[in-house]
């Protein structure tokens, strides 16, 4: 396990098993937010974003709260210098990040805690946390999407209850309007954000990366939009040639057959693969650059060859879906 924090204030471990957890370390200040620990909590984010060797993260805090927010006793020096800068804000960081991150809502999620809470892809809390906005009461603005993210998570009437009236969202509550994905005993907080992290980690990098992203992105759009873009992300992936190992596998897996050792799909190239597909769906408008080199790979057969490819072509389209899917 490796560790490294500034002041350590901010503190990064990273676990073997691909789990990075990030930790708000000022207990004593119910973990409220200077400049430098902003800066820190970035550059934290920033560096775990391109570390290959993590796949899921955990944000937490130290002690019995996640956030209380920005140290007002400090404000002056949080609100100047390089404060809009991208690469210094936390969640800006968190919202450009690929990887997964979990958040571990183990005590108050307060103003700018809420605001790191919703730049979360999923969050767990404990039992008797709460999320708190009092950016009206300070007459502050916020300045890190709570105006728009919070309504889209939990409705537009409850986000002015809990905006405009300042008055706390309980965790049992967040959990029932679908902010929080589970409650559970303070204790229980960590351990349950690595058992979804867990979860997480057992299925494709690569997919779970792009799910996240296409997930994220479709949700500040309309349906119809959103829709498009999963088709582009559809060829984008198959352009990218990112389906080898599940197609491979799938083809090993179910259409196999030892009746037929002189064409067994396994022996094929995923290049083989892609040809055969694309060529035999002519209309795919959008993938015409696969069809023509499809057919151009057709050209390069022998007539035997050609043959058992139409042959096999033949029975998977005439195949019932297997049950195995």
């Amino acid at each position: 396990m490796e560790g490294s924090s500034s002041e350590k204030l901010i503190v990064v471990t990273r676990e073997p098993d691909g789990i990075a957890t990030v930790t708000i370390n000022r207990p004593k200040s119910l973990n409220s937010l200077t400049r430098p620990m902003m800066v820190d909590l970035a550059k934290a984010f920033k560096a775990l974003a391109k570390d290959n060797s993590v796949r899921v993260i955990i944000l937490s805090g130290a002690g019995r709260a996640f956030c209380s927010g920005v140290d007002l006793t400090g404000a002056q020096d949080v609100f100047k210098g390089d404060v809009k800068d991208p690469e210094t804000d936390p969640v800006v960081q968190m919202e450009q990040c690929p990887k997964p991150i979990i958040g571990a809502i183990n005590g108050l999620a307060i103003t700018a805690g809420l605001e790191i809470a919703l730049a979360c892809d999923m969050l767990v809390a404990a039992k008797g946390a709460a999320f708190v906005d009092t950016h009206a009461r300070f007459g502050i603005f916020p300045s890190w999407g709570l105006s728009q993210k919070l309504a889209r998570f939990i409705g537009p009437n409850k986000a002015r209850e809990v905006s405009l009236a300042a008055l706390p969202l309980s965790a049992e509550e967040a959990e029932k309007l679908g902010f929080v994905n589970y409650v559970v005993d303070q204790n229980e907080v960590l351990n349950k954000a690595r058992q979804l992290a867990g979860a997480i980690m057992k299925n494709s990098q690569d997919l779970v990366l792009r799910y996240k992203s296409v997930i994220n992105d479709g949700y500040k759009l309309d349906l119809r939009q959103g829709l498009t873009m999963e088709k582009m992300k559809v060829l984008a992936i198959l352009n990218t040639i990112l389906i080898e190992d599940s197609l491979l596998k799938y083809l090993t897996v179910h259409l196999c057959s030892s009746s037929q050792p002189a064409f067994c799909p396994c022996n094929l190239s995923l290049f083989d693969w892609l040809m055969i597909f694309y060529a035999d769906f002519p209309n795919l408008n959008s993938c015409s650059f696969l069809q023509e080199r499809g057919h151009k790979y057709y050209d390069g057969m022998t007539p035997e060859q050609f043959k058992k490819m139409q042959e096999f072509i033949a029975r998977r389209s005439s195949k019932k879906p297997s049950s195995k899917l």
